[in-house]
């Protein structure tokens, strides 16, 4: 008897169950194989060994200027695009109510806090993560992991390691060019129109002033959180392709899943730091 055979002699309802069961079995197998990777990253990226050898550092280097220089110029514009949407819709809508003071508590509430991580999140998933799914993809369905780890060269510390490490450093960097591109374009806009507006310095003292120790942190947190988990989502996709998955297949599944890590981690350390 075929195994197709056999599986439609199955009973009905455990099939379903099956069927109902895959998704979240996957999906806490993503997560825990996520948590493991990470903890990895941590505590190998804390040690001299590893960056003392020279196929990390370049590893690192080639992977850090292909996520900054991929995801500047995008982050700048949507930076710009974002300015025009909120910043200068604010400073709009309480210099209309004569509550101009209010701009900068609203803007690091909304912008600094929620808006600019989730949105280099995407940004970085959309640029690096994605080309990351494809390389990983293309190593595991070539045989080259079994090769690297035949002649001694852990996988993990040559390519998983310097990828979550240059996408951190290139999450925070990212955000901080989406967030002056931001706050800039939203006050030129207001200036060209003619706004009662406080100056530029004026407006940047205002979001600094009401920017509390936790926002620093938790900006920061969430940059560098947010692009670890991007890297961690797309190796994990790439080195569980098998050799019939094509990018067409395995480029979805690492783009849902770099999104549902991007919005769960924001929203799970806006709670934490709330």
């Amino acid at each position: 008897m075929s195994a197709t055979g056999a599986a439609r002699r199955r009973p009905l309802v455990p099939r379903m169950l099956e069927r109902i069961g895959a998704p979240p079995r996957r999906g806490a197998q993503v997560a825990l194989a996520t948590a493991a990777l990470a903890l990895g990253v941590v505590t190998e990226a804390a040690t001299r060994r590893v960056w003392r050898l020279g196929t990390v550092r370049q590893e690192f280097r080639r992977e850090l200027r292909l996520a900054m220089l991929g995801g500047l110029m995008t982050a700048i514009a949507t930076g710009v695009i974002v300015g025009l949407g909120i910043v200068f819709q604010a400073i709009s809508w309480l210099a209309y109510v004569g509550q101009e003071g209010l701009a900068g508590g609203i803007l690091v509430t909304v912008l600094v806090r929620e808006t600019a991580p989730v949105l280099v999140g995407l940004i970085l998933l959309g640029r690096s993560g994605t080309v990351a799914v494809v390389e990983f993809g293309a190593i595991k369905a070539a045989g080259q992991l079994n090769l690297l780890e035949a002649q001694g060269i852990d996988p993990f510390t040559l390519l998983v390691l310097p990828r979550v490490a240059a996408m951190a450093i290139a999450g925070f960097a990212l955000g901080v060019f989406f967030l002056l591109a931001a706050l800039g374009s939203g006050w030129l806009a207001a200036e060209v129109l003619g706004l009662r507006h406080p100056g530029a310095f004026a407006l940047a003292g205002e979001v600094i002033a009401a920017t509390q120790r936790r926002d620093f942190v938790l900006f920061a947190v969430k940059l560098v959180l947010i692009g670890s988990l991007v890297a961690l989502t797309s190796a994990i996709t790439g080195m569980s392709a098998t050799r019939r998955d094509t990018p067409s297949y395995l480029l979805p599944r690492g783009f849902v899943r770099g999104v549902l890590a991007v919005l769960l981690a924001s929203t799970l350390l806006t709670m934490a730091f709330s």
